[in-house]
């Protein structure tokens, strides 16, 4: 006789011992399939939680990627906003740092966004400027090839305090990268801005006095510190700008919504047409030395553009509307004012107006319209500019 167990077929015939043993053996078994069990149950368990991080950080990186894409929407519409919405939200250290290396990269933002925030003058900003300038490598560049790369990473912004702080980081940082080049970094802001004004001379289509490389040489003589630069550095910068002009970026989205966020001025104006001279009710907005005027509050495109540089603006009588002022140019009462329009059919076409008569809705309004244009109204910044810091220059030579 045999006896049946778990284990298989056994002899009867074991001694006590023996079989104490084989059951030994067979709960040592019952053991190990429950071990196994276990490890199984383990392991699904883990596989499960594996698969729910896996789920869980997806989420965190689409919502985040979804944060990112909100902050700088945000950041494109207002840049100050945008960039606390993403200190906010964990997406940014507030550190000037960790703010000009988002700007820097520049995904996703507006380039006229980046130039506006780059030349505020709160402390903030002004960190962030030198921690971005930082970020670019000049060394062994010219100073026209450092400015392409410099005027490539944002727009500069047409507030000519703006364009003075940020260009004069530029300077700072082109003669740290390339010591004794230039004497000073009063030298290089002034080259610097004497290259962006001919870029303009020789590739702006509206300028018909261009430069010429004799007239950029003497122009530029006596701002090394007194003495003059190398003229065979200064024939290169033309010849280099006359023959590539600067690039400008274009902005994403490619429309002009972005220029109309936070205004000098906007809101409804009667307009008297050019040709046909009709009163026509146009959404006004003041911004950048420009006037833009608008069909419909919801037009992402202006029908018109109105450039203020060189204009003035006075109050008028005028017999069929009230509160009229208008925009002329001083001293050439025939001239046609520089500016464009979007016809019907879409064309864009320059203007055909020798001024410009506006209606407001009221006597506060007129002149509220009146003190805001007036101080949007301009000379050439980079004129003004380029002109003080050579009077600077040549004052601090005198004494």
């Amino acid at each position: 006789m045999v006896l049946k167990s778990e284990d298989g077929v056994v002899p009867d015939d074991l001694s006590p011992e023996e079989k104490q043993e084989l059951e030994k053996i067979r709960r040592r078994k019952q053991e190990l399939l429950q071990d196994i069990q276990r490890l199984k149950d383990e392991i699904e368990e883990v596989t499960c939680e594996i698969e729910h991080l896996g789920q869980s950080e997806e989420r965190k990186t689409m919502q985040r990627n979804k944060q990112m894409a909100v902050g700088r929407k945000k950041f494109n519409m207002d840049p100050k906003k945008g960039i606390r919405f993403l200190i906010d939200s964990g997406l940014l250290k507030n550190t000037s740092d960790d703010i000009a290396r988002f700007l820097f990269k520049g995904e996703g933002l507006n380039k006229t966004a980046i130039g506006d925030y780059l030349g505020e003058r709160d402390d903030l900003n002004l960190l962030v400027l030198k921690s971005f300038v930082a970020l670019h490598e000049f060394s062994d560049l010219n100073l026209v090839q450092a400015l392409r790369q410099f005027l490539w990473s944002f727009r500069l912004p047409g507030e000519a305090q703006k364009i003075d702080r940020m260009m004069e980081a530029f300077a700072r940082r082109y003669c740290c990268c390339n010591p004794g080049v230039f004497q000073n970094t009063d030298t290089c802001y002034i080259l610097s801005f004497a290259v962006i004004m001919l870029n303009t001379s020789l590739h702006n289509p509206n300028v018909k006095d261009k430069q010429s490389v004799q007239r950029f040489t003497s122009m530029n003589r006596g701002i090394n510190d007194g003495g003059d630069l190398p003229e065979d550095l200064l024939r290169n910068l033309y010849e280099s700008i006359k023959n590539e002009p600067f690039k400008i970026p274009e902005d994403d989205g490619n429309d002009l919504t972005h220029t109309f966020f936070n205004p000098d001025r906007e809101g409804w104006l009667l307009k008297l047409g050019g040709r046909v001279k009709t009163w026509k009710r146009r959404w006004f907005i003041l911004t950048d030395n420009c006037l833009y005027y608008f069909e419909y509050t919801t037009d992402k495109e202006p029908r018109g553009i109105i450039p203020l540089e060189n204009l003035s603006i006075r109050e008028v009588d005028e017999s069929k509307k009230p509160n009229c002022f208008e925009l002329f140019i001083p001293e050439h009462k025939d001239q046609v004012i520089k500016a464009c329009k979007t016809e019907a059919d879409g064309r864009v076409v320059e203007g055909n107006h020798t001024f410009y008569r506006i209606s407001a809705p009221s006597s506060d309004e007129k002149d509220q319209w009146i003190s805001c244009i007036k101080a949007a109204i301009s000379k050439d910044p980079f004129y003004e500019m380029l002109a003080a810091r050579k009077k600077k220059v040549s004052s601090q030579k005198a004494s």
